[in-house]
């Protein structure tokens, strides 16, 4: 089975070899038609406490790493701010 892939701005990066990672979403509202944000949190594995809060970072899904953390940083996306990174797949 392929390992889901996710693009998110990290919020929190307090505790040590983990981040959270906020990825938002659109979806139609099933009645009204209207288009609105969801958003949800997951907490990711960052070994080497590289990323910082702002950016904007890959993630994917591995095997548990502890009771919330199922996820791991692949990569930097985009800096926080103006300096952005090429992104090699």
């Amino acid at each position: 089975m392929p390992k889901r892939i996710l693009i998110g701005t990290i919020v929190s990066d307090k505790t040590d070899k983990t981040v959270v990672v906020k990825v938002e979403r659109k979806v139609k509202h099933p009645m009204y038609g209207k288009i609105i944000r969801r958003s949800k949190k997951y907490h990711a594995h960052d070994e080497d406490n590289a990323f910082k809060t702002g950016e904007i970072v890959r993630i994917e899904e591995t095997a548990p790493v502890s009771k919330l953390k199922s996820w791991k940083v692949i990569e930097r996306v985009q800096a926080g701010g103006t300096t952005a990174f090429e992104a090699e797949i």
